[in-house]
């Protein structure tokens, strides 16, 4: 319920963000033209979002016979966890790591690297498969796909009013009025992405605990998960794994975001050595 309620606050705050800047912007015309795009964003949002997240990260579906190691292993857990089988991805990169999507448990998703099935033997696998399915179990993986939406949105409005301001905006505004219509856009373009991050960070740091819980209920071995992250944190390092901004939250181990700066300040999941004390009660020496 309370995951039903923040989309719902989410989408209604993305209307209404597009709405008082398509009206500040454009007057009569930008409100007409914002309210079109809310209309589409939302209705996107809510259908789209976990196809939009799954082409984002390049993932293909996996077949039973490519994985049947997968396949047996999804399947114990869903029983396990009660939801229904999500459907399987991969995603053809070495760097470690995982996410899972969808609008509800009846249509989700889960993806996993090759990295990440190449470094992590099956008890790993487990856990971090329990740790996607947690996030399907929590009903939170709309959340999370619509933040996506939301942060890329966000970050869109800010390059259309530069832009808009550049080539004398949608017309019938107040920025002429009240001046610095340049500044003001070049504002947008630098404030647009940092409003997304904070968006994204709010939603997803606690979420991550949640799912780690929920994974290691799910597995009935937090251990699992624990060298898991252990060693996703060490391989990624290495092998890094570039996505948008707006993807970040979505995965497993928060990967390299491009432009990214202030990492630690901005990171949209918890710190892995907190997530493994907490997990198992110590960090691995």
């Amino acid at each position: 319920m309370w995951n039903n309620l923040k989309t719902t606050f989410l989408l209604a705050a993305m209307t209404g963000l597009f709405l008082a800047v398509g009206d500040w912007w454009g007057g009569r015309n930008g409100l007409i033209l914002a309210l079109v795009l809310a209309g589409v964003m939302n209705l996107g949002s809510y259908f789209f979002s976990d196809k939009i997240a799954l082409m984002s990260s390049g993932a293909q579906p996996i077949a039973r016979e490519q994985n049947p190691r997968i396949y047996q292993i999804v399947e114990r857990l869903a029983a396990k966890a009660n939801v229904p089988v999500p459907k399987i991805y991969f995603i053809p990169t070495d760097s470690p790591n995982a996410f899972a999507t969808g609008r509800n448990p009846h249509h989700a998703s889960v993806a996993v690297t090759r990295g990440i099935l190449e470094i992590c033997d099956d008890e790993e696998i487990e856990g971090v498969l329990a740790h996607e399915l947690g996030h399907v179990k929590n009903r939170d993986i709309l959340t999370s796909a619509v933040v996506a939406t939301l942060a890329g949105a966000i970050t869109m409005i800010g390059h259309m009013l530069w832009y808009a301001d550049l080539f004398g905006g949608f017309g019938g505004g107040q920025r002429d009025e009240r001046g610095g219509g340049v500044l003001s856009g070049l504002a947008m373009m630098i404030l647009a992405p940092l409003a997304a991050t904070l968006i994204q960070l709010a939603i997803s740091r606690s979420r991550e605990y949640e799912a780690d819980h929920t994974g290691a209920e799910i597995t009935g071995n937090p251990m699992g998960l624990a060298r898991a992250l252990d060693k996703i944190d060490k391989w990624a390092k290495r092998v890094p794994m570039k996505v948008a901004p707006s993807m970040a939250h979505l995965y497993l181990y928060a990967p390299l975001t491009t432009g990214q700066v202030f990492s630690s300040l901005f990171s949209t999941h918890p710190p892995i050595r907190k997530r493994i004390e907490r997990l198992i009660g110590r960090d691995f020496v």
